[in-house]
């Protein structure tokens, strides 16, 4: 098996989105280049998941930028995205004839990884 040699990576821990309305939007970037992958996300309808993953991508791509500084960003390709979950939040919700529901207001985590392509 091949060994993929990542530029760099950035983590968003703790975010308050659930896990599988932020692996939608992980779907939509993942394998892609990041000027296309920042376009997606800019004009995708998931509006908060798309502005967290974009946010980790940008950080990604700046610390690529710190790390190698004489590297072109648009050869910079997603290598990898995924997103975990996160611990859960535990709420009450008074209902009827006494009784309470339970809400879980779920975290994630998002990671994303960034690696070279030449020949664009």
């Amino acid at each position: 098996m091949e060994e993929r040699s990542f530029v760099s990576h950035a983590i968003a821990r703790f975010v308050r989105i659930s896990p599988q309305k932020a692996r939608l939007v992980a779907d939509l970037v993942r394998d892609r280049f990041v000027g296309e992958a920042l376009t997606i996300l800019h004009f995708s309808n998931k509006k908060k998941a798309s502005q967290i993953i974009e946010k980790v991508l940008r950080s990604a791509v700046a610390n690529a930028q710190q790390k190698v500084p004489n590297l072109d960003v648009d050869n910079l390709f997603i290598g990898q995205i995924y997103v975990n979950q996160g611990p859960q939040m535990k709420r009450v919700r008074p209902a009827p004839m006494g009784r309470a529901f339970r809400i879980q207001k779920k975290m994630s985590h998002v990671h994303v990884y960034l690696e070279e392509k030449k020949g664009r």
